[in-house]
This record gives structure tokens, sequence and C-alpha cells, in this order.
């Protein structure tokens, strides 16, 4: 087998080594459409069977059709867009394809993807976001790219700035774009889309389908084929999740009580605001466990380096803001627990989703309090089901209306139907 090497284009390292003779391939993903050389990467990664969203996506996405992917978390999003741009790009040329993501960490995740996936490629990724310097960006740009996974303020930077183009765009993503129009970015995604040529391929994927992404749909798409893959509205079936009512004074007590009487590989804590998160991360530090922090005001060396470090098990518990609760790829999530409540009853899907991903098993536990009762309902209506009240044995409750049975007893009735599985409280 014969190699060739060229520069890769953001550390100005040598790529990894691109067979030119790649053995014929004859797998499940290659009789998608994709070639011998996507196949093979993918075999070498270790995928051996498509997903549904990919199953449906990759063939349309090969055949230059627009489309509307809305599945789960976890259910392979990427991998279902990657491969087939990677395939209809080619060769090394000009910036042909750009994906717009809502946050620096789902940018970065997606970058990287497409670097593995077009190890056996001359292609040149790169990626452009905020909190950092534009030095390298700039210096990235320069040298010519094919692909940019960027955010939107970013990316309009350099836009005026002058440091690139988006007139040879062909292909358009829009990812994880329901989390984008939630946190404000549809009056920069039309700028960023209106610069795009008008005779280009457009990908929307999205977790969920509000009727505002429709809307942006009818405008920025052309006879989009739809693909919706399972319930948008309830929680993977791998995820047992189950509320624990409790008065607001106890509640770092019950979280406590919670951990130390789970059997857990890797937990993410979500909290409603920054200032809770540091709070909740610190006092969790003081009890000895291991915790990485992610919100907003973490700067990116901050945030990145939490990430890697709950990836890779330096910290046993990850606190965050809602910043993680969509997108992010983090394998091995065991337990997912909500010290807040989220207002959103869409955002409690998304956060649970961090758990029972790659059908592996999760737990989610939800602390609810007297002020958290309307929206514990809320979630229950969104998704149609009653979630299941539960009490830790042995811990020294204050009596609160919370645990009246009747109350509790009306709060299940209010709910569309019962769960369709039992779900598993704390582990010993």
């Amino acid at each position: 087998m014969i190699d060739k090497t060229f520069d890769h284009p953001r550390t100005g390292d040598l790529k990894p080594t691109v067979p030119v003779d790649i053995p014929k391939m004859e797998t499940a993903f290659s009789a998608l459409g994709l070639s011998d050389a996507l196949a093979f990467g993918v075999q070498e990664m270790g995928y051996v069977t498509p997903t549904p969203i990919q199953a449906q996506a990759i063939p349309v996405v090969l055949q230059g059709g627009d489309v509307i992917g809305s599945a789960q978390t976890g259910t392979g999003k990427t991998a279902a867009f990657a491969l087939p741009i990677i395939q209809r790009l080619g060769t090394h040329g000009k910036l042909r394809c750009l994906i717009l993501e809502p946050t620096r960490e789902l940018a970065l995740q997606v970058e990287e993807a497409f670097q593995k996936y077009a190890k056996f490629t001359d292609l040149r990724v790169t990626i452009v976001y905020g909190g950092v310097g534009y030095g390298k960006q700039e210096d990235d740009l320069r040298r010519g790219v094919d692909i940019i996974a960027a955010t939107p303020g970013r990316l309009l930077d350099h836009l005026e700035r002058g440091n690139c183009s988006l007139a040879n765009v062909d292909i358009l993503v829009l990812d994880e774009v329901d989390r984008m129009l939630d946190m404000g970015f549809l009056p920069d995604v039309r700028r960023i889309v209106q610069q795009c040529p008008k005779a280009r391929q457009t990908l929307f994927f999205t977790a969920t389908l509000p009727p505002e992404l429709e809307q942006l749909a009818s405008w920025a798409l052309r006879d989009p084929v739809k693909i919706e893959i399972g319930r948008v509205r309830s929680p993977a079936e791998t995820v047992a999740h189950a509320f624990y009512p409790v008065v607001a004074t106890q509640k770092f007590d019950l979280l406590h009580q919670l951990l130390d009487r789970t059997d857990f590989k890797s937990v993410i804590i979500f909290c409603r605001t920054r200032m809770g998160a540091d709070r909740i991360a610190h006092r969790l530090e003081k009890s000895g466990h291991t915790v990485g922090v992610m919100h907003s005001d973490r700067n990116q060396r901050e945030r990145i380096e939490a990430l890697q470090g709950f990836k890779t098990g330096k910290y046993e518990v990850l606190v965050a803001t809602d910043i993680a609760a969509r997108g992010l790829d983090i394998a091995g999530v065991s337990h997912v627990i909500n010290y807040d409540v989220p207002e959103n009853a869409e955002d409690y899907v998304h956060r649970i989703g961090r758990t029972g991903r790659a059908q592996n098993s999760g737990d989610a536990f939800t602390l609810v309090t007297e002020e958290d009762v309307r929206d514990a309902r809320s979630i229950e209506r969104y998704m149609g089901v009653s979630v299941e009240r539960k009490k830790i044995e042995g811990f020294p409750y204050i009596y609160s209306a919370l645990f009246d049975e009747k109350a509790l007893a009306e709060t299940a009735a209010a709910a569309v139907k019962p769960a369709s599985r039992l779900h598993r409280g704390a582990r010993r």
C-alpha cells in the first residue's frame, strides 16, 4: 500500500497517512452508497451498523437533497451528515461546506468528528468560535479549508473582517438548530444564510421541531426530506428517571445522600444558574468529590479542561448549566441529576438524554421542591407520562405538602398516561 501525507490545517502537523490503495468494502455503510475509503475509515473506528438516522439520511444527502433530520440526542446525527458530505466534497478545493453550531463545545466536537471521518482524504477542516484569539483562525482561513465548523457570532466577525467568503459554499448544515433558536441566534443565522449561494444543499439536524423551526426551514430549504426518528417528546427507553421531592433547605443534603447511596460511574449535575453551578461544585469538592464545572462564565480553556477531564475520568462529577444539555457526545455517563428542575420541559428530555446513550442503561434523578411542582407537572404533560416520586429510606425529611399522598395522586393523575417502564431509584 502506498501512502501520502499532507499538512494538518490547524496544527501544522502532518495529517495521518492517506492510503491510496483502499480495499474493496462490502459493509452496511458501503451499502448506503458510501465510498470504500469512507467505509474503511468507519470500520477502523469500530462502527459496524448504521443507526436509524444514519441509514435514512446518508442516501438522501449523497443524492444532494435538502434534509430536516429530527432524532433524540445520542443517535448519531453527526455521522449522518458528516460521512456523505465528505464523499460529496471529494478532494481539497475551496470552502464548500459550513456547519453552524450553537456552542463552542458542539463546534469542537463536530470538527473533531470530521477530522476523524476525513482521515483518508485530503480535505481540510477547521473551526471558528469565540472566546479565543483570532490569530490561529485567521491563519487557517488564509491557508484554505474545505469545511468550517463555526458558531454564528465569531463567523460573522470573520466575514466582516474579510477573512473568508461563503460564495462557494455548496453544503450548509444547521446543527442543533432548535438550540440555536432558543439561544436567540436566529438573526445571525439569517445573515449567514443570506451570504451563501441560493443554489446549495441545506441540512437541518435537530432534536425537536418547534414551530419557529418550520418557519426558518420554509425560507432556507427547498423541498426537504423530513426524517424523524422516535418520539421527540420522550426520553430514550434506556433511561430510568424519577422525581425526588424535598424541601429547598434540604436539597444539597439529599443530593449528597443520592451520591453516597448510588453506584455511579460518572454523573452530570444540572443547575439553572452559573452561580448555582459554582456553589454546588465547591460544596461537592469539600465533600471529597472530583468535580469539573461547565457554564458560559468559564473561559474556553476552563470549559475544554472540564469536559476533557470528565471524559477521561479525572472528574467523577460534572456540574453544568444547560450549555451541556444538548448534543455533546460524552460516553459512559451513568447518571444525570437535575439539582434544579428545568423551566422548559423540553430541556428535561435533553438533560436526561446525556445518560442511557448508545443502548446503555442510565438513571436520572430530579430534585423537586415546593417551588418546582408546577414545572414538574409541565414536564409530565409534555412527555405524556407520569414520573414516579421517590423517597430515600432513612433520610430525615422535613414534612412538606410535597409528600402528601393525596397531592401525589393528583399529580400522577394530571399526566396523560402511566410511564411505560419501571424506574430505578438510587442503587446501594
